[in-house]
């Protein structure tokens, strides 16, 4: 099984602060320092607005190959759910780039909580999921409802992959569980931060967590116990405030190494070679 680690987005200005990772760097050159620490990317500009080819060329070089981006659904898939077909065309071409590359990952489809399994949200989902057959997609659902053995069944006949997340205990949503409905698996890690989950006023403050060792090491045994089933697995930290994922991911690369789920650590990559490549 072949460990791809990252964080929700990679143009996180917190880590600019005194001593983290992008402190002195210019905004331009954040994804080729990135690249230099995490293999893989959740990408979120593409959920507000679709970005195009020459972004996406972009995002290939500075990168210099060496990340994998799970592009996030632009919003009118998942929250407006009005897709028009240029808005299926935009989604499906403007990361070809990606694709030539060879560092295309899932796309993901993130619902909200008011996204309930009622039948009219089920036929909806099918509707999406056929209409990205023949490419890897990566549904999370959060409302608890859909929390079901038949729906991950239903999602592995489809070819579509369970995201398998950890919420705050705050109940209502799915389990933080790893389940695995294909040879993929997705794991998003959102942070336990209970007390602004549902009251914070942005998505900084929900994610304003940081896991402790003994809850890394918990992961790591979900996940370790899923290795023989999946020959890629992707997790994600949305935990990006304050730097929090970046003293997270450390943590559980050591968790996964010492459990023999062998877990690489990137080498820098000069800002130059980023911009040659």
């Amino acid at each position: 099984m072949r460990v791809y680690i990252g964080c929700g987005g990679y143009t996180n200005d917190d880590w600019a602060a005194p001593g983290l990772i992008y402190e002195g760097v210019r905004k331009e050159d954040y994804l080729t320092t990135y690249a230099g620490h995490f293999d893989a990317v959740e990408l979120n500009s593409s959920f507000y607005a679709i970005p195009g080819l020459k972004a996406f060329e972009g995002m290939a070089r500075k990168s210099g190959g060496r990340v994998r981006f799970a592009v996030k659904l632009n919003k009118v898939f998942t929250h407006d759910r009005a897709p028009t077909d240029a808005d299926f065309d935009r989604m499906l071409q403007s990361p070809e780039p990606l694709r030539e590359a060879g560092v295309m990952g899932p796309y993901l489809a993130q619902f909200p909580y008011s996204f309930h399994r009622t039948a009219e949200n089920r036929k909806y989902l099918a509707r999406l999921t056929e209409c990205f057959a023949g490419h890897d997609l990566a549904v999370e659902l959060r409302h608890a409802s859909w929390d079901k053995s038949e729906v991950r069944e239903g999602m592995a006949e489809f070819g579509v992959i369970w995201v398998s997340p950890d919420y705050p205990p705050v109940g209502g949503m799915p389990e933080p569980q790893v389940h695995v409905t294909g040879d993929i698996g997705y794991l998003r890690l959102h942070g336990r931060n209970r007390q602004s989950w549902w009251e914070g006023q942005s998505a900084s403050e929900r994610h304003d967590y940081r896991y402790n060792r003994a809850e890394m090491d918990e992961w790591a045994e979900k996940i370790a116990l899923v290795e023989g089933d999946l020959s890629e697995l992707y997790v994600f930290l949305e935990n990006t405030t304050k730097g929090h994922a970046l003293a997270n991911i450390p943590m559980l690369r050591e968790a996964l190494n010492a459990r023999g789920v062998p877990v690489s650590t990137p080498e820098p990559l000069d800002v130059d070679e980023g911009r040659l490549l």
